[in-house]
């Protein structure tokens, strides 16, 4: 059954999720809220090193989440029903696009897709965000204010923002290692 359900949520992930892997958060999100696979804290650190590492963001949080769910075989599957729709879309298009590429009705609707896809990136821009800079779970209202920031968070996202503004010739591995690093040693 386990592997029915995982086959089910990550072909819906793959099927709507346009834009690429950041547009698949909101719908990872979902899945930590419906099943115990992974915890939002776990999806947090899957969005950290999927982003961090080589590979499609989707994919591998599928594969982490899969494995999580269900060893190796849960890995498989949910990889491999996250790029289905993608691979049956891809077969379709490329056999109708010829014929129908000139029509207006699909210029404008390749057009929709776009402000569609924005939405969704950064939709998941401002979870992450939140997630990183914020203690969202202490809010319990303005007199809580002071402790929903996470100062020491905030004050390296700035420190580190102004360094990739000013320094743009260093590779963006070392700044990724640098927070990754600073993560382990101050644990914001």
């Amino acid at each position: 059954m386990i592997f029915l359900q995982l086959f089910w949520e990550f072909f819906k992930t793959g099927l709507f999720a346009v834009g690429g892997g950041l547009a698949t958060i909101p719908f990872l999100k979902d899945i930590t809220l419906k099943y115990p696979w992974f915890t939002p804290q776990d999806l947090l650190d899957m969005i950290a090193v999927s982003e961090s590492t080589p590979g499609p963001m989707g994919v591998n949080s599928a594969t982490y989440a899969g494995f999580q769910a269900a060893g190796i075989p849960g890995a498989l599957v949910a990889t491999c029903s996250l790029v289905l729709p993608s691979v049956i879309v891809i077969i379709l298009v490329s056999r109708a696009l010829n014929r129908f590429k000139d029509s207006r009705l699909v210029q404008d609707g390749f057009y929709g897709l776009r402000p569609a896809s924005a939405g969704l990136i950064f939709g998941a821009l401002l979870e992450v965000f939140a997630a990183a800079l914020f203690h969202t779970e202490l809010w319990t209202g303005l007199s809580s204010l002071g402790a929903v920031f996470n100062l020491p968070a905030i004050a390296f996202f700035l420190i580190l923002s102004l360094a990739i503004w000013k320094l743009p010739r260093i590779h963006p591995i070392v700044f990724i290692g640098v927070g990754a690093l600073c993560g382990i040693v101050f644990h914001f």
